[in-house]
């Protein structure tokens, strides 16, 4: 048995939806000290229970849940996907269900037939027995009956022994109470439709799950190897190391994170990020698992084994979102917990009430019965579940990870947000932006002598002076008598002249500027640029401004949060108050702050908190933690293999792409009002049909027919949010 300090994993056979999950938690919370130990997983069939102060017993654990009516095994990664007892408990539901419906027509059709027949020449008591009902019809109902309730009346049973009633009993009562006073035809015809209802539940799960699987488990199960020898070898992606080598061909997929050491190629990331380009690849570029390899071959160094890829992480984040629940599934759980028996009360009431006062008992009973099958909140406790998988679904294809149900209403509830600057509103690198050459030089020698010395250094800025001059076709020349100066500049000899390169209190140090140098330099700051003078040993050469350049899209991207209905962007950065400035003008948002610790964007945060209530924070998942943490959402934008960002934020976007954040506004609040719509209607239909029941117009097959339809209804208009556009193109585009 696993360790009791680990926490313990088992599989569910019969772990299908919300109904299951709250029969789990009630018959193994007691077993393992408090269901807030309890950790579900519908998609994967999947119980954890996580360690307590009390050890849990795995074979006390296997009991209770076999009290549920479920099965348990311990969960083991190597199990295959499908046994024979799992193909029974995919389709045999189905294969149940549709016997159901055959055999009550069946028996509507010889009712009918030998009602019409015989009625005349056997008598109303004769061979049609109580109620008029032929006994041929009643085998057929009753076989009907049977079949639609092979697997409810068990669960109903468990819920009369635990005086915890539930949907099963409340049909069951429903069903049998019909049988009782005769109604052979009603009583099919509920067990038929209230058996429909539970396979399209479980439809909707299978349907989710296989586009999870259709979006994200994409990595072949197979990677070619390279041994010393230069041999290539298939092996299984388990057997494969970090720090092996591996080639990929054109048009394959690439089985495990890792590094390109040689050959190019274009890589299409849509089933991980979903950007909807190819990306190009050089030696030094990562590549990532489940993503296609379009046009070379390539050979990648691995850098993660397969348990430790991306997209397994992908996979167990969608995954362990499934058991945190949204505000919507908390309010129907706990609304169902109180509705179910309130209204089982009401039903004995109607069934015990007008009678005493002068009714009819049978047809008050049967309208109880009608009752009974109202309250069954099969629609209602369905309605936000599958929309919630459905969301999670999306947006995983859109490369935007939500850890969990509660995160995907919050981003259609913020009333602020607040970027950070370096690597969000900005492409988080710096750019040679202006050359401004002094004293006869021109922009090639200025560049050719910055180049050359911080050719030694490996300052971004330094990088980002070699990498412009590169751009325009000048080699660096090495010099000689390279000299840092430690938080200052450097100086170097080149072509036997003394040159030097540094900030604005180098040159004040050095004292070679002037009153023009200086106001120059001020211009350039203002603009939001940092400035490195370049000089020679008596005069200077010119300056090289260079900045972080603003994200193409960002300003339209703000244009599109207000759209949405964010009241206030604002973005704080650890940057000077110039250079922010200058980003925040040009990127649109209504207030900057810059020059902030860590410390400082907290409190920050906490002040927007205290003014908008619902505040979204999104930053690099690092640096920004405690800003991350204390914002009622925090997001982390472009952490493709950057584990902590995805450990910190509540939803990670796995591409630096902004256009992310008002897809996410947007499709969230998509997301609520698919959930109100299906929550009120629901509930509407229920009003409608007490108010029919009271006034003597409700049937059985009516009330369960409108409840089934109902549920129909709420799953598909859940299942359109896997319809977006977006979504759509890029399944399209990872088969491709």
């Amino acid at each position: 048995m696993p360790s009791p300090q680990l926490p313990l994993q088992f599989r569910i056979h019969g772990l299908d939806c919300a109904e299951e999950v709250t029969a789990l938690r009630r018959g193994v919370g007691p077993v393992v000290g408090g269901e807030d130990r309890l950790v579900f997983d519908i998609l994967s069939s999947k119980m954890t229970v996580h360690p307590g102060s009390n050890e849990a017993d795995p074979e006390a654990i296997l009991q209770a849940v076999a009290r549920t009516g479920m099965r348990a095994e311990l969960w083991q990664d190597s199990l295959p996907a499908e046994t024979a007892a799992g193909r029974w408990e995919a389709h045999g539901r189905t294969l149940l269900t549709a016997a159901s419906g055959l055999l009550g027509l069946a028996g509507v059709v010889t009712h009918a037939w030998l009602a019409e027949s015989f009625q005349a020449a056997l008598g109303a008591e004769g061979s049609a027995g109580v109620g008029g009902v032929p006994s041929a019809a009643k085998i057929l109902y009753f076989l009907g009956i049977v079949a639609a309730y092979w697997n409810i009346f068990p669960k109903a049973w468990r819920a009369v022994r635990r005086f915890r009633p539930d949907m099963n009993l409340l049909m069951t009562v429903a069903v049998m109470g019909a049988i009782g006073i005769g109604e052979w035809f009603e009583a099919a015809t509920v067990a038929f439709l209230f058996a429909l209802s539970l396979t399209l539940e479980n439809w909707s799960v299978g349907r989710a799950r296989r586009a999870i699987a259709a979006l994200l488990s994409m990595a072949p199960p197979q990677a070619r190897i390279v041994d010393a020898a230069g041999n290539e070898q298939l092996v299984g992606v388990e057997e494969v190391s970090a720090g092996s080598r591996i080639i990929i061909k054109p048009g394959e997929r690439v089985p495990l994170d890792g590094r390109i050491v040689a050959g190019q190629t274009t890589v299409n990331q849509a089933p991980i990020t979903g950007e909807s380009m190819p990306v190009a690849k050089s030696p030094g570029d990562e590549v990532f698992a489940g993503t296609i390899n379009q046009d070379g071959a390539i050979e990648v160094t691995t850098v993660k084994a397969a348990a430790e890829s991306m997209i397994s992480q992908v996979i167990e984040l969608v995954r362990e979102a499934q058991s945190r629940r949204s505000p919507s599934e908390q309010w129907v759980e706990k609304f169902a917990h109180y509705y179910t028996p309130s209204v089982m009360l009401l039903a004995i009431a109607v069934a015990a009430v007008p009678p005493l006062l002068g009714g009819d008992w049978a047809e008050w009973f049967y309208q109880a019965l009608v009752l009974l099958v109202i309250a069954c909140p099969c629609a209602l406790v369905i309605s936000t579940p599958v929309s919630i998988v459905a969301a999670l679904v999306a947006a995983a294809s859109n490369g935007v990870l939500i850890k969990g149900g509660v995160y995907v209403e919050l981003p259609g509830r913020l009333k602020a947000l607040a970027l950070d600057k370096t690597g969000t509103l900005t492409e988080g690198r710096p750019e040679v932006t202006r050359l401004a050459p002094l004293d006869g030089h021109g922009e090639q020698h200025l560049l050719r002598i910055a180049a050359a010395i911080e050719l030694r250094s490996e300052h971004p800025l330094a990088q980002a002076i070699v990498r412009h001059a590169a751009e325009r076709g000048i080699r660096p020349t090495p010099v000689e008598d390279y000299q840092a100066v430690k938080g200052k500049g450097a100086t170097a000899v080149l072509d036997g002249r003394a040159v030097w390169i540094g900030s604005h209190r180098y040159l004040e140090e050095r004292r070679q500027g002037n009153a023009e140098m200086h106001r120059l330099l001020v211009d350039l700051s203002a603009e939001g640029a940092s400035v490195v003078v370049v000089g020679e040993s008596d005069h200077v050469c010119g300056f090289v401004a260079l900045a972080d350049r603003l994200r193409p899209e960002a300003r339209q991207v703000v244009d599109e949060l207000h759209a949405a209905g964010i009241e206030h962007v604002i973005m704080l950065t650890g940057d000077n108050r110039p250079t922010a400035q200058a980003i925040a003008q040009q990127s649109g948002v209504d207030e900057f702050r810059a020059e902030l610790l860590p410390q400082d964007k907290l409190t920050a945060v906490e002040e927007l908190l205290g003014r908008y209530g619902t505040v979204g924070m999104v930053g690099d998942g690092v640096n920004d933690a405690p800003a991350l943490a204390r914002s009622s959402l925090g997001i982390a934008m472009g952490v493709m293999g950057t584990a902590a960002a995805m450990e910190t934020a509540d939803i990670a976007l796995m591409v630096d792409d902004l256009s992310r954040l008002p897809w996410l506004v947007r499709y969230s609040r998509r997301v609520l009002r698919v959930i109100r719509q299906n929550i009120v209607a629901s509930l509407a239909v229920k009003a409608v049909f007490v108010l029919l029941t009271f006034f003597g117009y409700a049937s059985l097959w009516a009330a369960i027919a409108a409840d089934t339809g109902m549920s129909v209804l709420v799953v598909f208009n859940a299942l359109r949010l896997l319809r977006d556009r977006q979504t759509v193109g890029n399944i399209k585009d990872s088969f491709k």
